[in-house]
């Protein structure tokens, strides 16, 4: 299956599918029809699932060339597996900044939030048992993480994924933004930020919560126009929020 990430590139060429002990990696998506995936059981129950933030500009040309590429895929159904154009950063990417982030709760109560501003990174080993690792300007594979310890998957009440800019103009409606839950057996389970509209600047992704014994992601992708706070209040968090830097 071709990834939503690989699709927004422009090619299925660039798609990997990599043997990690035994098991085949391959890409779903969670979509307004198809909106929840589990996450754990069969042999996932421990490990690390890893949440990976990738996103790109696009340019005016975009739509149509989008089009073009359809009409094309449609007259020659093998054109889908050429090799992508590379495209370059250009200087509008890199005065964005895209942020990954995420809300917990713990089945003890204890409420949080794992972000780069303020330095609040988590801990893998220590509750709350996440931790976010790069912040990438460039929205490259090499870019921002979590990393969410499923040997303590039982402490997870609830998580809640999301995206917020940062540092720029509000554009989630110029770019392609993907959150991918990489699952310990090579599951790739994508949410694309679709729809966004004008003037947003945070969105809330995706939530996971426990369901009989497993964690379940079910695609949000709400936005809203403020910052943390305003999903903070959208989802019931009841976090006390101030100005922060990173």
């Amino acid at each position: 299956m071709v990834s939503l990430w690989t699709y927004w590139r422009g090619g299925a060429a660039n798609q990997k599918f990599d043997s990690v002990g035994g098991a085949m990696s391959y890409a779903s998506e969670l979509t307004r029809r198809n909106p929840s995936a589990v996450l754990t059981g069969d042999g996932t129950d421990s490990g690390t699932l890893r949440v990976d933030l990738t996103w790109r500009i696009r340019n005016n040309s975009d739509f149509g060339r989008s089009q073009r590429r359809r009409m094309a895929n449609w007259r020659h159904p093998l054109a889908v597996f050429r090799p992508a154009e590379i495209q370059a950063h250009s200087q509008g990417v890199a005065n964005m900044d895209f942020d990954l982030a995420c809300m917990y709760e713990l089945v003890d109560g204890s409420r949080g939030v794992v972000q780069t501003l303020g330095g609040l990174h988590g801990d893998f080993n220590e509750a709350p048992f996440i931790k976010l690792s790069g912040d990438d300007r460039f929205g490259t594979g090499s870019g921002e993480h979590l990393y969410i310890n499923l040997d303590n998957k039982d402490q997870f009440k609830r998580l809640l994924l999301f995206v917020y800019i940062y540092d720029g103009a509000p554009t989630f409606d110029r770019a392609d933004v993907v959150v991918t839950l990489a699952t310990p057996d090579g599951k790739n389970v994508e949410i694309g930020c679709t729809d966004p509209p004008p003037q947003a600047r945070s969105c809330a992704v995706a939530l996971i919560e426990e369901e009989k014994g497993q964690l379940v992601a079910r695609r949000e992708v709400r936005y809203v126009y403020g910052f943390q706070s305003e999903i903070d209040r959208l989802y019931g968090w009841g976090l006390s929020w101030g100005r922060a830097r990173k």
